[in-house]
């Protein structure tokens, strides 16, 4: 008979996680990132953790397990069940929650401060709809120079981890005090390390057939006035800005000077000038194209500055 009741009751917690998914999609629908559960897949190609650590037995605070590796599709930010073909295994478990039935521990990874689900995404679940705070995880670590917040979307963590590379790349090079150019800024992560490895290029050329070495900041103003400013200028003056909605007049200059030396290789002769309104004429509002182009050059940025 006890039996039997604690059936019925998982069956109507479940209903009633499902219903509170539901409200919760609903009041999200302009916003479907703040009620999507973070993928462990996703967040790890953003920051790129150089190692992990296993950490053993741990006591996390439910509130901050974010993410699953999986199973992301299946709950929301709440950890609130998506799908109905969830409802075997979570009212099993919740089943075992009502009868005081002690389940493994789950499994998770660390990275920035917040937990992703290796396994155990029901346990958690159910344990976050019953209330309770804490839950026993074996934890590996991951890595990570940046702090990732319980709300946080992935589109504010490449945000983050791009603010993150400016404040490194200004302080490293003294970039800004400088130049007195506090708007080099990028869409996308890993641009800064181009960025710098053009400015050392430029200083091996600006060296050549000199019997002393220039010293980096003479070479790093050299490249902002002689090269970066330049392209700047033709992005400027013809309106190319206005072709990529949303991208930076830095993102410009990276693709431009790749698709400029594309263009020698293949034709021969090709101004920058000429280079610049070819890459926007031919990707400029076609987002399509734009991100075809980003793929064949993926992983080649910067070549033309490492001859």
């Amino acid at each position: 008979m006890e039996t039997n009741i604690y059936n019925v009751q998982a069956i109507d917690d479940f209903n009633t996680a499902r219903n509170r998914a539901l409200v919760s999609r609903i009041q999200h629908f302009m916003n479907t990132d703040r009620d999507r559960l973070l993928s462990f897949h996703d967040v790890k190609e953003i920051l790129k953790p150089k190692n992990e650590v296993y950490r053993g037995m741990q006591i996390v605070p439910l509130k901050l397990i974010v993410g699953s590796e999986g199973r992301y599709r299946d709950f929301n930010k709440a950890f609130l069940p998506r799908r109905n073909h969830l409802r075997d295994r979570w009212t099993r478990v919740d089943k075992a929650h009502l009868e005081n039935i002690t389940l493994p521990p789950i499994q998770l990874y660390e990275i920035g401060g917040v937990y992703f689900v290796r396994d155990g995404n029901h346990r958690v679940s159910v344990a976050r709809t019953q209330g309770v705070e804490q839950i026993d995880a074996e934890v590996t670590s991951l890595s990570s120079e940046i702090t990732i917040t319980p709300q946080m979307t992935t589109e504010e963590l490449t945000t983050a981890l791009i603010e993150y590379e400016k404040g490194i790349f200004y302080e490293k090079t003294g970039f800004g005090e400088l130049t007195g150019f506090y708007d080099l800024n990028f869409t996308m992560p890993g641009r800064y390390d181009v960025i710098y490895n053009h400015i050392l290029v430029h200083k091996y050329y600006l060296n050549e057939g000199k019997e002393e070495e220039i010293p980096f900041p003479d070479a790093l103003i050299s490249w902002y006035h002689n090269v970066y400013q330049p392209i700047a200028q033709i992005i400027r003056e013809q309106w190319i800005n206005l072709n990529f909605p949303g991208i930076s007049t830095s993102d410009l200059y990276v693709w431009i000077v790749k698709h400029w030396d594309f263009l020698k290789k293949k034709y021969g002769g090709y101004s920058l000038r000429e280079a610049a309104l070819d890459f926007s004429t031919k990707y400029g509002q076609n987002r399509n194209g734009l991100f075809r182009f980003m793929a064949l050059l993926a992983g080649h940025i910067g070549r033309l500055f490492q001859k």
